[in-house]
C-alpha cells in the first residue's frame, strides 16, 4: 500500500470548491445524514486522503467533512440540534460512470481541480470497498488511516463485496458472506463503543458477540495521540434472522415465542457478566441514584412539553422516579457496569442452531459518547428489551398482550438461569428504567414516526397505574 497522496496542484480549499455544490445536494438525501430539515450554511475538510496513486486511472478519496447547519431546537422541543456534525465520506472519482455505478452518482463535477470528473459513492464500486478490505488485511498506514487488524483472523484476498441496502445511521459492506464491515458515518471524537466493548468481550471468550476482525482507525483533531473509529469489520453471521423479524414472523404465524425470548436472556445475562469481568463496575449508592431518578424526571418534563398527550400521566410517572430515589435513601446499594445500551430486539441475531448472538454496542446515538460509556445498571438493557416485546405485541393486529407477557416472563426468567438474579426482583428499579424508556419512545415517535406514537402511549398508560412493571396489560 502506498503512503497518502494527493494529485498535484490540488489543495485543501480547491478540492473542497470542486465538491460543495455536489455534496449540498446529495447529503440531505442519505438516510444517515442527522441535519434533515436545516440548510447546509457551510462545508470544511477535517481530513482528505486520496487513497489510489495519483497515477492510477480511478480516484478514491477518503474526507472526514464538517457539516456547519444552523443551531435551532428541534421542532417538537428538546436539545438544539448542533451547529455541526462531521461525517464520513468514501467518494469514487472517473471520467465516466459505468451504467452499474449510475444509482451512486452523487453530480459531475464542473470546477476546480476535479472539473470533468464525475463523482460517486465509491461504497457500490465493488474495486473500491475491495481495495478497503486489502488495506484491512495488510494492516496499511495511507496518511491519517490506520488499517488495523487482530493477526489472529485470517482475511481471505478474494472475498467479493457487496453492499448492504438496509442503510440506517452507517453503512454495511458484506465480503462473500464471511465478514461484514461497518463503516460510521457520522463521526464523534472518542472511543467508540462499537469497536471497544466486543474487542473487550473477546478476550472475555464471550461467544454471544463477534469479535472484531480489522477496524480502520483515523486522526483525532485535538491531541496527535487521539483517534477516531471509523470502521469496524466483524464476521459475517449467514443464515441468521434479527430478532424484531424474527419475533414478527412467530406473531404472525401465532407461534409461541418465549423459548426464544428465554433463550435471549440467557444470551444477554452471559453479555452482562462478560462486561462486567472485562471492565470496572463502580458501586451506586443515594446520591448516584437520586442523580438517575432526577435524570428520568428532567425528561419526563422535556417529554411532556413536546407531546401533551404525555401531560395526563406525568404526575404519575413522577411518583416512579420519586420511589427510585427514595429507594436510593435506604442502606441498599446496586452495581453499575458498562452494559450495551440500547438493546432491543433489532440488535439480537438467531442463528439456525438456536443460538443469540447481540450486535451494535453504540449505544442510544441520541445520547452524548460520554454518558454512553457510562457505567449502568444492567436492568437498562432488559428494560429496553422488554419495551421490544412490547412493541412486537402492539405491531400485530390483533393486539398479542398475552404474548408479550409471556416473553417477558420468559426472557427475566432466562436471564436469572445464567446471572443468579431474576431482574423482576428489583420492580422499583426496573419500573424506572422502563418508565424512561417509554417516555423516550413517545418523544422519538412524535419526532420520527407519528404513526406508532399509539404504542408508547399504551405502556405509557400502563406504567402510570400502580400495577407490576411486567403485567402486559
Amino acid at each position: 500500500m502506498s503512503e497518502a497522496v494527493t494529485r498535484p496542484g490540488i489543495t485543501t480549499d480547491a478540492l473542497l470548491a470542486s465538491l460543495d455544490p455536489l455534496l449540498r445536494a446529495w447529503l440531505p438525501r442519505q438516510r444517515w445524514f442527522a441535519g434533515k430539515g436545516r440548510p447546509i450554511t457551510d462545508f470544511a475538510l477535517v481530513t482528505a486522503t486520496e487513497l489510489l496513486p495519483p497515477t492510477s486511472e480511478l480516484g478514491l478519496l477518503h474526507l472526514i467533512v464538517r457539516v456547519r447547519q444552523p443551531q435551532v431546537p428541534t421542532q417538537l422541543g428538546g436539545a438544539p440540534a448542533p451547529p455541526a456534525d462531521c461525517y464520513q465520506l468514501l467518494l469514487g472519482i472517473r471520467r465516466e460512470l459505468p451504467p452499474r455505478l449510475a444509482p451512486a452518482l452523487i453530480g459531475h463535477v464542473t470546477r476546480g481541480p476535479l472539473a470533468g470528473f464525475t463523482v460517486y459513492e465509491a461504497l457500490h464500486d465493488a474495486r473500491m470497498s475491495g481495495f478497503l478490505l486489502e488495506a484491512l488485511r495488510v494492516q496499511a498506514r495511507i496518511g491519517k488511516l490506520r488499517f488495523e487488524r487482530d493477526p489472529h483472523k485470517d482475511i481471505g484476498d478474494d472475498l467479493a463485496p457487496r453492499m448492504l441496502a438496509a442503510e440506517q445511521s452507517n453503512s454495511s459492506l458484506v465480503y462473500g458472506d464471511t465478514f461484514i464491515l461497518k463503516l460510521f458515518r457520522r463521526i464523534v471524537p472518542g472511543v467508540n463503543p462499537d469497536l471497544e466493548l466486543p474487542l473487550m468481550l473477546a478476550r472475555e471468550h464471550c461467544v454471544q458477540v463477534p469479535a472484531p476482525a480489522a477496524w480502520l482507525l483515523g486522526a483525532g483533531e485535538d491531541a496527535a495521540d487521539d483517534v477516531n473509529v471509523l470502521g469496524v469489520l466483524q464476521p459475517y453471521l449467514k443464515g441468521t434472522v434479527d430478532g424484531w423479524e424474527l419475533a414478527l414472523q412467530e406473531l404472525a404465524a401465532d407461534r409461541d415465542f418465549s423459548d426464544e425470548a428465554r433463550a435471549l436472556g440467557r444470551a444477554t445475562a452471559e453479555v452482562h457478566l462478560a462486561l462486567a469481568r472485562a471492565l470496572p463496575t463502580v458501586t451506586l449508592g443515594r446520591a448516584q441514584m437520586e442523580l438517575i431518578a432526577g435524570g428520568m424526571a428532567d425528561r419526563l418534563d422535556t417529554a411532556a412539553k413536546a407531546v401533551p398527550a404525555l401531560l395526563p400521566y406525568a404526575p404519575a410517572l413522577h411518583t416512579t422516579f420519586e420511589a427510585l430515589a427514595d429507594l436510593g435513601r435506604g442502606e441498599e446499594t446496586w452495581t453499575a457496569q458498562r452494559i450495551h445500551g440500547d438493546l432491543h430486539l433489532g440488535q439480537c441475531l438467531r442463528s439456525p442452531a438456536g443460538e443469540w448472538s447481540l450486535i451494535d454496542f453504540e449505544g442510544e446515538p441520541s445520547r452524548p459518547l460520554s454518558e454512553r460509556r457510562l457505567p449502568q445498571p444492567p436492568v437498562r438493557d432488559v428494560a429496553g428489551m422488554l419495551r421490544s416485546f412490547d412493541y412486537a405485541a402492539r405491531s400485530h393486529e390483533p393486539w398479542a398482550p398475552e404474548w408479550a407477557g409471556d416473553c417477558r416472563a420468559a426472557y427475566c426468567a432466562g436471564y436469572e438461569e445464567v446471572s443468579g438474579r431474576d431482574p423482576r426482583t428489583d420492580p422499583v428499579l426496573l419500573r424506572a428504567y422502563e418508565t424512561d424508556k417509554a417516555v423516550y419512545e413517545v418523544l422519538y415517535e412524535a419526532r420520527h414516526r407519528p404513526d406508532w406514537l399509539p404504542v408508547p402511549l399504551a405502556a405509557i398508560k400502563r406504567l402510570s397505574t400502580n400495577g407490576p412493571a411486567t403485567d402486559p396489560h
